[in-house]
């Protein structure tokens, strides 16, 4: 019984462990379904803090692009906006550019189709006086031959008898008249002769030049097109300043079609680059390489021209026994130009007038010659050298060892040195005598006559004034005024305003003399 309360209690004891391990395994895993509750509410939390941290940084990323994404929009669209306004810029200049050559372009149809209405004016006026003239002359041609039938009829002679007759009478009358006089006249010629020679040559050595030399310093060179100014500029400019550095001639490119012009005070160095430009346009290569290639030859051949051109005006006088540093500088003076005249020319020319005189007054001709042909050597270096033309030249003559009188002659030819000998007085003489003669200098016919026209034009706008005369190539005016309507005193002031209005409007060499005449006349008869 015992036992049997044993295995029950054990049975007891054993369902109460069960139970109690039972029970224990559920709070077990009540405890630990709660820590696991607990820890996935820490990590919830974790996370939610993670996910708004993270949306934090999102939005600050986001607000920062934002921002940038504005700045980068603004700065683009600052630059659009400022090549925009450059592009509207360019569109007005090229705008203006394209009126300004439309206006010319009308202006120059305007003056194109006034001109072919003049000339056709014209050459409808030539064609009515040519048939004026046919007629006229046709009538003519009648009345003369009324005329010869007329005269064939009183004389009982035909025109060519009569001719006859009348060309025997009169050559015998002058046969016998010249017989007469002949011995007369070839004695008084000799005598006037002389002396009027020797009353020219002493006139012709009182007059003395003293004008200031004007140079020509522009070239002008043709190009087969428009195009070839590009060329010549090249890319951003490089051939132009390859161009101006190397030649020392400044190439101005404006708009005169197909041609440039080619500036530079020294005419030797312009006429070498004139030459190199026309050789570059010929071949066509124009790069920096090229123009200094071109230039070296350019140089060289004006060098050979100027020797050549000195030879030949040394041949012409027929000089020898010359320096040939004198010679190339002579031919050097064949670019040069004074108030139009060129320079070389000039000095032959003055050269020739000195050996006339020189043979006049039984002087040495060669002496003479060579004094006036050097007399403006110093022209040559003006642009080199600073000092008075004609000093220069006496020290390059005295250099290369020409005689005193020829350094004496050039010197004191624009009497910068006090003249000393005949020589260097007909050196000044034969220079005045070639600048001084009608066309040596540059003053056109038309600008002459206008000149003289507006004078008589300012003379005759005055009350009282009857008649105006423009005497002695235009350097007096003659005024003729009215007696009874200008005093004496008038007249001073006439002429005082007249002087006084043409020196405000008109540009003329020397000066200009205003007389005005007030003439009174009584007239009685005695009978």
């Amino acid at each position: 019984m015992i036992y049997v309360v044993t295995g029950a209690a054990l049975v007891v004891i054993l369902a109460l462990v069960v139970l109690v391990l039972i029970v224990l395994r559920r709070f077990d895993a009540a405890a630990r379904t709660a820590a696991a509750n607990e820890e996935q509410a820490e990590a919830q939390r974790g996370a939610d803090e993670i996910v708004t941290k993270a949306r934090a940084d999102a939005q600050d990323i986001i607000s920062d692009a934002e921002v940038k994404a504005r700045e980068a929009s603004a700065a683009a669209r600052s630059e659009v906006e400022d090549e925009i306004k450059s592009l509207k810029e360019d569109l007005r200049a090229l705008r203006e550019d394209l009126e300004r050559r439309e206006a010319r372009l009308a202006e120059r149809e305007h003056r194109l189709d006034d001109e072919v209405r003049r000339l056709e004016e014209r050459a409808r006026e030539l064609a009515d006086a040519k048939q004026a003239l046919k007629e006229r002359r046709a009538a003519l041609d009648r009345l003369d031959d009324e005329r010869k039938s007329v005269l064939e009829q009183a004389a009982g002679l035909t025109a060519d008898q009569a001719k006859t007759e009348l060309v025997t009478l009169i050559e015998n009358q002058a046969k016998r008249e010249a017989a007469l006089i002949t011995r007369d006249i070839e004695n008084e010629a000799r005598e006037e002769g002389e002396k009027r020679a020797r009353k020219i040559v002493t006139l012709a050595i009182q007059r003395v030049a003293s004008e200031q030399t004007a140079e020509s310093v522009v070239s002008v060179l043709h190009l087969p097109s428009d195009e070839m100014k590009g060329r010549i500029i090249g890319r951003e400019g490089r051939n132009i300043r390859s161009f101006e550095t190397t030649t020392g001639v400044n190439l101005i490119i404006d708009d005169t079609p197909e041609a440039v012009l080619l500036s530079c005070f020294d005419p030797v160095r312009r006429e070498v680059g004139r030459l190199t430009l026309e050789k570059l346009v010929l071949d066509g290569r124009i790069h920096p390489q090229r123009i200094e290639e071109i230039y070296e030859h350019s140089k060289a051949e004006v060098e050979q021209l100027c020797v050549r051109s000195g030879e030949d005006a040394l041949l012409e006088l027929g000089l020898t026994d010359m320096h040939p540093e004198l010679i190339t500088l002579l031919g050097r003076l064949r670019y040069r130009t004074s108030y139009g005249q060129n320079v070389l020319a000039h000095l032959i020319e003055s050269a020739h007038l000195a050996g006339v005189m020189a043979a006049e007054l039984r002087l040495p001709i060669p002496l003479l010659k060579r004094c006036t042909l050097l007399h403006d050597i110093g022209k040559a270096l003006t642009h080199e050298v600073e000092g008075s033309h004609a000093l220069i030249g006496a020290e390059i003559a005295r250099r290369y060892g020409e005689d005193e009188d020829v350094v004496h002659a050039i010197e004191a030819h624009h009497n910068e040195v006090e003249v000393r000998t005949v020589e260097a007085v007909l050196t000044q003489a034969a220079d005045s005598i070639s600048g001084g003669r009608p066309g040596a200098r540059r003053e056109s016919l038309e600008a002459y006559v206008k000149r003289l026209e507006r004078l008589e034009e300012i003379a005759a706008t005055r009350e009282g004034v009857e008649k105006v005369f423009a005497m002695q190539a235009g350097r007096e005016i003659r005024v003729m005024v009215r007696p009874d309507s200008v005093d004496d005193l008038q007249a001073q002031v006439i002429a005082h305003d007249i002087a006084k209005q043409v020196e405000e409007e008109l540009t003329y060499p020397g000066q200009i003399r205003i007389t005005v005449v007030r003439e009174s006349r009584a007239t009685e008869f005695a009978r």
